[in-house]
């Protein structure tokens, strides 16, 4: 198949002719031939026939012409003859040659269309009718990207402010939840000090619980004698205040009555640990991580003789069989000759002697418990029961003994240095700890757990900042309290709370160590807000930071008096 393109003409003088490009599909290669004026289509196919050797029922030819220069004024590009239209370019006898140059290009792969014909049909139920749209220039084209990339910006920043305003809804939602759960936190650790704090009232078990019970006991006694000097004057308020006096002493009496069985409780709790631990076998782990156990002799000398203590302090108990156990008592103590097992074998005999004589049981309770302290003498002796050397305490030589002795004003009486108070100032204390707290019970009944307890939460927030912090650890009790009491007059630096069961101490600069020149008295819902301050100078007024730099002078000048101190902190 040939594609006729008339694009190139050549005129002279003497002769017209036509040079015509011809194209061959679909291989794509252009020729170019001349041919006379004046032929016709027939004429034409039997030159190109003969041209390109090939039949002439199977050349196609399809005319595309173009004219260069001056257009005719008259084309007709179905007609068979050629010749007028070149003609009438050729009678302008232009002595130039016009070359126009063309560049096809065959694409890689090859596309056809196939038409509705005679024996062909082809369905157009899926054709669609394609209208041309309305001319879009440069201008309105880069206008309407504009216009979309405007609209887009407004929804990506709107989406944006709503992310942001989500997220600030968000952190107002945790930050309340945070507000809700301290609150509530600080209100569950109130309730929970005060059932702690009834249920101390009502079954104190030991001496903390005791002296808040006098302090307790104080307290109402301070009250009601407010009441009478208000409302009574001379002998109606002397006799006032002595039936006060005689309420006091019932309860006074009521509470040693429940002190004294609390410490026959204890006691028992204390001597049944120790022979436990005296009755205990070696332990130790192995490589693999397995417990062995081993029971040497004195292990099990130990544990007979606690089975034997067991047996004896059992009350009531039947006659004959308190016989076996008084007998396999005396046959035990019977091995060793001395003040102490004789004493045991009298009151072994004598017991067997009053229960032939049928005396009752409650009126054998002294002799029975006398039994039983003397067989716990002999189980703490060593030479009777070797397992115990490792739990008492080694005497020091006597030599030694007058460094470590001091005389007690209360008492009269000389006693270790453990059994007096100490503080951190380095001041002894002229009375001994039962001396103390004789005197407590009896006069100021003061109540030192909620110092402890002060001290015991500073020491936990301080190792928790700082492991290695060792200040909370040289204070006593004594000297938190005067710290809470002289520095601080028992309030909170902030806003003045008297509830000493809600201060805590706390950080002055949260860079720094807590020491006593360091620290600011504060209540519990206010700890968590100051210990986020990192400029103390821009947070609180001048006045403030002096008032309390004020506080830690005179905690300074107090805590310096002892040298351990100020060689640890410094001074």
């Amino acid at each position: 198949m040939s594609h006729f393109s008339s694009k190139d003409n050549v005129v002279t003088d003497s002769l017209c002719m036509l040079s015509v490009k011809v194209l061959l599909v679909p291989e794509g290669h252009v020729m170019t031939m001349a041919f006379v004026i004046g032929l016709t289509i027939e004429e034409i196919k039997h030159q190109l026939a003969s041209e390109l050797k090939v039949p002439l029922e199977v050349l196609q030819l399809y005319l595309n012409v173009y004219f260069l220069g001056r257009r005719p004024t008259f084309l007709d590009p179905y007609s068979d003859d050629i010749g007028h239209a070149v003609m009438f370019w050729g009678a302008e006898k232009a002595e130039r040659t016009v070359e126009l140059k063309s560049k096809l290009q065959q694409c890689s792969v090859n596309m056809s269309t196939q038409m509705t014909g005679i024996g062909c049909y082809v369905s157009c139920a899926n054709d669609k009718l394609v209208t041309p749209g309305k001319y879009v220039t440069a201008d309105e084209y880069h206008g309407r990207r504009l216009k979309a990339v405007i609209c887009l910006q407004s929804y990506i920043r709107r989406w944006l402010a709503q992310e942001e305003v989500e997220q600030l809804r968000r952190e107002r939602a945790r930050r309340l939840a945070w507000f809700d759960l301290q609150e509530r936190k600080c209100k569950e650790e109130k309730e929970a000090q005060l059932r702690e704090r009834r249920k101390r009232w009502m079954n104190p078990q030991t001496k903390e619980d005791f002296n808040l019970l006098y302090h307790a006991l104080q307290k109402w006694r301070t009250e009601e004698e407010e009441q009478i000097d208000c409302r009574l004057r001379g002998a109606e308020r002397k006799a006032a205040l002595c039936v006060l006096l005689e309420q006091e002493m019932e309860f006074i009496a009521a509470i040693g009555r429940h002190q004294i069985n609390i410490d026959a409780i204890n006691q028992d709790k204390i001597i049944r640990n120790f022979l436990n631990k005296a009755a205990a076998p070696h332990q130790w782990r192995s490589a693999t991580g397995l417990l062995f156990e081993m029971d040497s002799v004195p292990d099990i000398r130990a544990r007979a003789l606690k089975e034997i203590y067991d047996d004896i302090s059992k009350f009531p108990v039947d006659q004959q069989e308190r016989q076996n156990f008084l007998e396999k008592l005396r046959n035990t103590v019977m091995e060793h000759e001395c003040q102490l097992v004789w004493d045991i074998i009298d009151l072994i005999d004598r017991e067997i002697d009053l229960m032939g004589r049928d005396v009752k049981e409650h009126n054998l309770e002294g002799l029975r418990k006398r039994i039983c302290t003397l067989f716990l003498q002999y189980i703490r002796t060593p030479a009777f029961n070797p397992k115990v050397i490792k739990l008492l305490k080694v005497h020091k030589k006597p030599t030694e003994l007058q460094h470590d002795m001091f005389f007690c004003h209360g008492c009269q009486r000389y006693l270790w240095s453990a059994d007096f108070g100490s503080s951190t100032t380095g001041c002894r204390s002229r009375r001994c700890r039962n001396c103390t707290s004789l005197d407590n019970i009896a006069r100021s009944r003061d109540d030192n757990s909620v110092y402890q307890s002060i001290l015991r939460r500073l020491r936990t927030d301080e190792l928790r900042l700082n492991p290695e912090t060792s200040i909370p650890f040289l204070l006593q009790v004594d000297d938190i309290r005067y710290l809470i009491e002289k520095v601080w007059a028992s309030c909170s630096a902030l806003n003045g709370s008297r509830d000493i069961y809600n201060l805590v101490f706390a950080r002055w600069d949260v860079q720094e160590d807590w020491s006593p020149w360091n620290c600011i008295l504060l209540s519990k819902e206010e700890t968590s807000a100051h210990t986020q301050v990192e400029h103390i100078h821009k947070a609180y007024e001048t006045t403030f930071i002096q008032w309390v730099q004020q506080k830690h002078s005179m905690a300074r000048q107090h805590f310096s008096k002892n040298p351990v101190i100020a060689k640890n902190l410094g001074l």
